[in-house]
């Protein structure tokens, strides 16, 4: 094993971590500005003054949280596997296959952020209606943000793979697809 994969590989894991840190401070603040917002609608709206902004605004933080959310499961290989088909393959077949799979990850989250990027400036005109002075591209410019932060979370995964020279042993008890993919 060459040194420059022992380099790469721990230096990949230390950025992963600090930047699944910094997601989890962006995902923990959404959560709590969207309860604190709907605890705030509830409170106004038993006392007969509903919020005429709490709706949209709760749907929209609800999006922002699920969009930020799914770029931190990126991070920490929290999204929906098959691992026990992944792990029945030998190692350099399941190592392709994650390889590939983490390509076509990448390309759809690539094309997302893209047509997410262009839809923007077409939105420039259009407005939340509760609050007027919020635009819409401000509220959907979550679209291209996550799509880039979920890129950033698989480039470190695909790198991973790529320096792999043999399987790993299992980390407190993860299936081998989780590590490799």
């Amino acid at each position: 094993m060459d040194t420059s994969s022992c380099a790469r590989e721990p230096r990949t894991q230390r950025f992963r971590e600090r930047y699944g840190r910094v997601l989890e401070v962006v995902v923990g603040a959404l959560m709590v500005i969207m309860a604190a917002e709907v605890t705030l609608g509830v409170m106004f709206r038993t006392a007969g003054h509903s919020l005429i902004w709490y709706d949209e605004v709760a749907t929209v933080l609800l999006a922002w949280l699920t969009f930020y959310g799914a770029a931190l499961a990126s991070v920490r290989r929290a999204h929906i596997g098959c691992p026990e088909v992944v792990d029945a393959m030998r190692w350099q077949v399941r190592r392709a296959f994650n390889i590939a799979a983490e390509l076509i990850v990448i390309a759809f989250f690539a094309l997302l952020g893209a047509v997410g990027a262009w839809i923007l400036p077409v939105l420039h005109t259009d407005a939340l209606v509760s609050l007027p002075w919020i635009p819409m591209s401000v509220v959907q410019s979550v679209i291209p943000i996550s799509a880039a932060l979920i890129i950033v979370a698989e480039l470190t995964h695909l790198a991973d793979l790529l320096v792999a020279q043999g399987p790993a042993p299992p980390a407190g008890g993860a299936a081998m697809s989780e590590q490799l993919h």
